[in-house]
């Protein structure tokens, strides 16, 4: 199973200047892959460009040679830095949650979310309680690849581990493919099978 971005490029309307040129990316689901490199690179835009969020880029993105579906669920799910900007401050965390999928109490427990937290809005959370919320909206059981942008740094280092542990875990028991973006070398170097530069594929 491989997602592919090929001959991707990108640049924001206003400028001439791309961040993103003639990228070619292949991530299959054997590994936990690596995505390292410079803060305002273009990392996260090419995240979203993989997770079917930005539609304005040239070039093309597949999983396993069909085009990612723009009206159905996306099995490539995107799990952002800052999950505060992604939920609707109007919605219950249940409804949150269910939106996606409803996991099983054990799942919950595993991710550290208590029943209480259900019936509360976002803004009544900590950053690091939604986070394990945006962990397990992405790992629906439809969810083929997971795509980390700094997913853990909203949370302590102790956690950081827990949930890493507990989302590779799930990931390789369903076959599903990872790619982590992390300037966190030692951490990267630990988890991770295969590292890739962005420098070292972007044509800019």
């Amino acid at each position: 199973m491989e997602l592919k971005g090929n001959n991707v490029s990108f640049k924001y309307p206003s400028t001439k200047k791309y961040i993103l040129k003639d990228i070619d990316i292949c991530i299959d689901n054997t590994k936990i892959t690596a995505l390292v490199g410079d803060s305002g690179s273009g990392k996260s835009t090419l995240c979203k460009i993989l997770a079917g969020y930005v539609q304005n880029f040239e070039g093309e993105v597949t999983l396993n040679n069909n085009k990612l579906p723009k009206k159905e669920f996306c099995p490539v799910q995107l799990i952002f830095q800052h999950p505060e900007k992604v939920m609707n401050p109007k919605w219950k965390m249940n409804r949150i949650l269910e939106e996606s999928w409803m996991p099983d109490d054990n799942l919950l427990k595993e991710f550290g979310i208590q029943k209480t937290w259900l019936t509360r809005f976002p803004q009544e959370l900590s950053g690091g309680e939604l986070q394990r919320f945006s962990v397990l909206r992405a790992l629906n059981p439809k969810t083929q690849f997971i795509i980390a942008d700094e997913m853990t740094t909203m949370l302590d280092a102790i956690t950081q581990v827990q949930i890493l542990t507990s989302v590779i875990e799930i990931v390789k028991k369903r076959n599903m493919g990872m790619l982590i973006v992390s300037h966190d070398m030692p951490l990267v170097e630990t988890i991770c099978d295969e590292i890739i530069y962005l420098k070292d594929i972007n044509g800019i």
